[in-house]
C-alpha cells in the first residue's frame, strides 16, 4: 500500500468517526477549521490520485443527522451544505469566480449572519404549516412538526397576504444562550451530563419524542431561504422581506454588497459585534441576491457555486485548568476533558473543554492549576489551544495520561500509529456497553425504535447489560418504568422483534466491530455468507477479500478471539438474528448486468452514489472503485472528474448517463422492475432503491 493511499484511508476514517461524533452523537470533538481543513486535504489527495476513488468516502456525503422514533421525508430540493472559508483571498476568489461564470454581467451579494443551530425546512400549505423537516443527511430528514408547534417564533399560520399556496422556507432552530445557561444549571442540580454547547441543546430538543420537553426548553428560530416558486421575486433580498411581512424571524443582520470593500466591511463589523448577540453565530453566509443567476451558477456534487460561508476566527479567553476527567466511548477510546475555572467566551460560560488525546497534552506541557488560553473553534466545543507559562508560580510535574479505565479499572493499551489509548474490556465496561447498545439500535443497524435515555433506564434498572438482553425484555419489564406505558411498551417490543429479521450485513455493522463501517459489512456478508464463517475466516482469508485490510482484519480477529464477543454472538443466534447473507442478489447470474463491472463517478439527481451502487449489484452487476480495462462502462454524473474522464477515452470505455442508465433499466430489464415493484415508475423505483437498504 502506497503512502498516499495510508494517508486516504487514514483521513478518510478521521474524518468519518468525526461525522459520526458530530451528527449522530451531538458531541463534536474537534472544531469545525481543522474538520475542514482535513476534509480539504483529502479532496484534493483524491482529485490528484483518482485511482483510489471510494463511493463511501466523506468526500461523497453531504452529512447526517438522522434519529430514531421519527418518520421521515424526503426534501423537495437537496439541503446542500456550503464550502466554508476563513480568509479574505478566499472570498476574493469567490467573488471573481461568480464574476468569470456570469461573464462580468453586473451582479450583487447579499450578506446574512450564519447562525450555528439545527437546520429546518417548514412546509405551509395555503398558509398553514403542515411540515417540519430536519436536514437529515441533505436528502431525508426526520419529520418534527409537533416539537417545531411549540416554537413560539415560528408562526403555524402565515401572516398578511400574497404568499404561495404551498411555500417551503429554511432556517435553523437555535437556542439562546440565556436558555442555555438555564438548562445547564438545572442539569447540574440533577446530576446529569450538561450540553456541550447551544447547538447541541437545540439538536437534543428538537428530537425529544415528547414535545412537552420541546416546549419547555424555549427553542427559538430564524429563517433564510424561501424555495423558488413562481410568485416570488427574482431577489434573495426581498424574498427575506416577504419573510418577515409573513410572520417569519429574519435576521436584521442582512446587507446588499456590491462590491468586495462591501463585503469586507460588514465581515469586519460583525466580527467585533457577534459577541453582544442573544443567540450563537458562527459567520457569514455570502450569497448571489438574483435567483436567476444562481440557477446559471448551479451546484457542485457537494454545495451551491452562488454562495459562501465566511467563518469568523475563533475566540480566545485565559483561565485556569482545575483538572482533567477521563471519558470513555463506546469502541473503548479514551478521551480527555478538562475542567476550567468558568470563563466567558462566545456568549456562553465555559467550564471544560476538549484535550483530544494523550499527545496533545504532552505537546501543550500541561500541569496542574496552568492558566491556560481557550478558544472556540468555529464556534462549537471549546478547546485548549496553548498554556500561559509566564504565570506557572510553582513548578508542577507533567500532568500524564491515567494507564487504567476510568470506568471499570482495566490497564488502557495503545495500538501502534493510533493517537488514543483504549479500554480492551469491552465486555463489562459500563460505558462502552450503553454505547454498543445505543449503537447496535441505530436506523442503519437493528433498527430499534429506542432513544439513549430509555437505554440508560434499562441500563440502571439491570434490565440489560448487553445488546442481547434487548431481546429477552418484557411488556411487564417496560411498563414498570417510569414514563413508558403499555403501548409504548408494545411498539418497543415490536421494533426489537422486527429487528431479527433485518440483513446480516446490517446486524454486522450494529455489533460494532471497530473498523467494520457500513461499507465494509456489506463486503464480509457478501465475501463470507454467514457469521460462522465469518468467524473462523483467518488474517489472511480476511486480507484477500477485496477492500479489506490489514487493519480491518486484524481488528475482527481481535473481536472474535475474545470469548465474551463470541458468546454474545452464540446468543443472538439462539434469540434468532439472522446470520446468514440474504439472497436479494437473484440475478447475480443472469440479471440485466451480470459478469458487467462498473464504475460511478460525477453527481447524480435522482439518487444517490450508494443507491446507484445497491442498484447495479442488485441487477448482477459487479461494482468497481477505479477504471481499469476490465471496466465495461462508467456510470458518469455532473462534473465528473476530468482524470477519470481522460483515463475512460483512452481505454474507450462507454460513458452511460444517468438517463440512459434508467432507459436502459426500462427497456431492457423492466420485468424485473415489475416483478420488485408493480409499476415503475420514479416513485416506485424509489420505494424499490429503499427496499434495497432495508
Amino acid at each position: 500500500m502506497t503512502d498516499v493511499k495510508q494517508e486516504i484511508d487514514s483521513l478518510r476514517h478521521e474524518l468519518a468517526e468525526h461525522n459520526y461524533n458530530y451528527y449522530v452523537l451531538n458531541s463534536p470533538l474537534i472544531p469545525d477549521q481543522d474538520f475542514d481543513m482535513m476534509m480539504k486535504r483529502l479532496e484534493a489527495l483524491e482529485a490528484s490520485h483518482p485511482e483510489y476513488f471510494s463511493s463511501d468516502s466523506p468526500t461523497q456525503r453531504v452529512g447526517a443527522d438522522r434519529t430514531e422514533g421519527f418518520a421521515q421525508k424526503r426534501h423537495s430540493i437537496p439541503m446542500l451544505s456550503l464550502s466554508n472559508t476563513y480568509n479574505y483571498n478566499e472570498v476574493e476568489d469567490f467573488y471573481r469566480r461568480v464574476a468569470g461564470d456570469l461573464h462580468n454581467e453586473p451582479f450583487r451579494v447579499n450578506a446574512e449572519l450564519k447562525f450555528d443551530g439545527l437546520s429546518i425546512a417548514l412546509i405551509y400549505e395555503e398558509g398553514v404549516l403542515t411540515d417540519a423537516v430536519t436536514r437529515g443527511d441533505g436528502l431525508v430528514g426526520d419529520v418534527v412538526t409537533a416539537n417545531v408547534r411549540t416554537i413560539r417564533s415560528i408562526p403555524l399560520k402565515l401572516r398578511g397576504e400574497g404568499y404561495p399556496s404551498r411555500l417551503e422556507v429554511r432556517g435553523e432552530v437555535l437556542l439562546p444562550f440565556k436558555e442555555f445557561e438555564r438548562l445547564n444549571s438545572e442539569r447540574e442540580e440533577k446530576g446529569e451530563p450538561l450540553f456541550a454547547n447551544p447547538r447541541n441543546a437545540a439538536s437534543g430538543t428538537l428530537k425529544q419524542l415528547d414535545p412537552k420537553v420541546a416546549a419547555a426548553r424555549k427553542l427559538d428560530a430564524y429563517f433564510y431561504h424561501a424555495i423558488d416558486t413562481p410568485e416570488l421575486p427574482d431577489s434573495h433580498f426581498e424574498r427575506l422581506k416577504l419573510l418577515r411581512q409573513w410572520g417569519f424571524k429574519v435576521s436584521d443582520a442582512v446587507t446588499l454588497c456590491s462590491s468586495t470593500t462591501d463585503i469586507y466591511a460588514f465581515l469586519e463589523y460583525w466580527d467585533k459585534q457577534r459577541s453582544c448577540l442573544p443567540i450563537a453565530t458562527d459567520g457569514v453566509v455570502l450569497k448571489v441576491d438574483s435567483i436567476k443567476q444562481q440557477k446559471r451558477l448551479g451546484y457542485t456534487a457537494k454545495s451551491p457555486r452562488w454562495a459562501i460561508a465566511y467563518k469568523f476566527q475563533a475566540e480566545q479567553a485565559r483561565t485556569k485548568l482545575l483538572g482533567i476527567d477521563y471519558q470513555v466511548g463506546r469502541t473503548g477510546a479514551v478521551t480527555p476533558v478538562a475542567n476550567l475555572e468558568p470563563v466567558p467566551l462566545s456568549g456562553t460560560v465555559v467550564k471544560r473543554a476538549s484535550l483530544h488525546n494523550a499527545d496533545i497534552i504532552a505537546e501543550l506541557d500541561l500541569r496542574q492549576n496552568d492558566y491556560v488560553f481557550v478558544e472556540k473553534g468555529g464556534e462549537i466545543i471549546p478547546k485548549i489551544v496553548g498554556v500561559d507559562k509566564d504565570a506557572r508560580l510553582l513548578e508542577m510535574p507533567p500532568i500524564e495520561f491515567i494507564t487504567h479505565c476510568p470506568a471499570c479499572g482495566t490497564p488502557l493499551v495503545r495500538t501502534e500509529g493510533e493517537a488514543a489509548y483504549y479500554c480492551p474490556d469491552g465486555a463489562t465496561c459500563e460505558p462502552q456497553q450503553k454505547g454498543r447498545i445505543e449503537h447496535f439500535c441505530t436506523r442503519k443497524a437493528a433498527n430499534i425504535n429506542i432513544g439513549p435515555e430509555t437505554i440508560d433506564l434499562l441500563y440502571r434498572k439491570k434490565l440489560i447489560h448487553h445488546i442481547a438482553d434487548l431481546y429477552r425484555l418484557t411488556e411487564e419489564q417496560l411498563t414498570s418504568l417510569p414514563g413508558i406505558r403499555e403501548r409504548s411498551a408494545q411498539k418497543l417490543l415490536a421494533s426489537i422483534d422486527s429487528s431479527r429479521k433485518r440483513p446480516f450485513h446490517s446486524l454486522l455493522y450494529g455489533i460494532g466491530i471497530r473498523f467494520v463501517g457500513e461499507t465494509v459489512a456489506r463486503t464480509l456478508t457478501q465475501a463470507f455468507g454467514s457469521m460462522e464463517k465469518l468467524m473462523q475466516a483467518t488474517e489472511e482469508e480476511l486480507t484477500a477479500t477485496p477492500e479489506i485490510g490489514p487493519k480491518i482484519a486484524q481488528s475482527i480477529r481481535v473481536f472474535f478471539d475474545n470469548a465474551d464477543n463470541r458468546a454474545l454472538i452464540a446468543q443472538l443466534a439462539d434469540l434468532g438474528l439472522n446470520f446468514t447473507e440474504e439472497t436479494k442478489n437473484v440475478q447475480s447470474d443472469g440479471g440485466l448486468l451480470a459478469g458487467r463491472t462498473v464504475v460511478i463517478s460525477g453527481k447524480f439527481h435522482r439518487y444517490s452514489r450508494d443507491e446507484y451502487k445497491a442498484l447495479i449489484e442488485q441487477l448482477g452487476g459487479k461494482m468497481a472503485s477505479s477504471i481499469s480495462g476490465n471496466t465495461d462502462f462508467i456510470l458518469a454524473g455532473d462534473d465528473m472528474g476530468p482524470a477519470k474522464r481522460q483515463k475512460a477515452e483512452a481505454l474507450s470505455i462507454r460513458l452511460v448517463s444517468e438517463e440512459e442508465f434508467w432507459t436502459m433499466i426500462d427497456e431492457s430489464d423492466e420485468k424485473t422492475m415489475k416483478e420488485a415493484k408493480p409499476d415503475p415508475d420514479p416513485q416506485t423505483k424509489s420505494d424499490y432503491l429503499g427496499d434495497l437498504f432495508d
